[in-house]
């Protein structure tokens, strides 16, 4: 992915800022940083409608982005090599993504289409699922989130190849600014043998319209 950045950062410092931990604000900061949003909006946040919203906000965030409590590595680490000679791609295909722009904090919805070639080992499929989830779980752009679960699964089960394509529309454009509702970004990213061979990769998305 060709990631570019100003003078004053290189793309390994850009990535590093992902890994740093910051000291997490305790519940009741969050929920009076939503009735100051509340507030800025213009409404009430003390009227009967709006007294329990901080809380409600602070609940769905923590499903929005459960992502950061988990180790997708973790995930992948248990793996099964009794495949009785299987040797073919393993593909899943229209899993669900939620995901959430860093830019703007809403919503991109859309599915993902993920397969890898195995060499000696496989991983229980809800796994790849789960992978998927973790990362999607998180402050997103599109693109990082395609490299990012590619990379964690070739790192892991070092397959012969990995092929993603993430077709996901973003409300930052849906639904504000340039407002256009039917506009669908799509990314892919390939290693191995879907990389390396035409085939491969035509074969791949071949099956997701099949």
């Amino acid at each position: 992915m060709d990631v570019r950045v100003n003078d004053s950062k290189n793309v390994n410092d850009v990535e590093n800022e992902r890994d740093v931990k910051v000291a997490k604000p305790s519940r009741e900061t969050a929920e009076e940083a939503v009735r100051t949003l509340i507030a800025w909006a213009g409404d009430n946040p003390d009227r009967e409608g709006l007294i329990d919203t901080p809380k409600r906000v602070v609940n769905a965030y923590q499903e929005f982005f459960a992502g950061y409590e988990e180790d997708p590595e973790e995930v992948l680490g248990r793996t099964f090599e009794d495949v009785e000679g299987y040797d073919d791609m393993v593909m899943l295909r229209d899993i669900d993504l939620e995901s959430h722009c860093e830019h703007h904090m809403v919503a991109i919805l859309g599915k993902v289409h993920i397969a890898y070639m195995p060499v000696e080992r496989v991983v229980g499929i809800s796994k790849l699922a789960r992978v998927i989830e973790i990362y999607a779980k998180r402050l997103q752009t599109q693109e990082t989130m395609t490299a990012q679960i590619v990379d964690c699964i070739q790192r892991v089960l070092e397959p012969a190849g990995v092929a993603l394509l993430v077709d996901a529309k973003h409300q930052c454009m849906t639904t504000r600014g340039i407002k256009k509702p039917d506009v669908a970004t799509i990314t892919t990213r390939f290693t191995g043998v879907f990389a390396n061979d035409p085939r491969m990769e035509a074969r791949f998305l071949a099956m997701i319209n099949n």
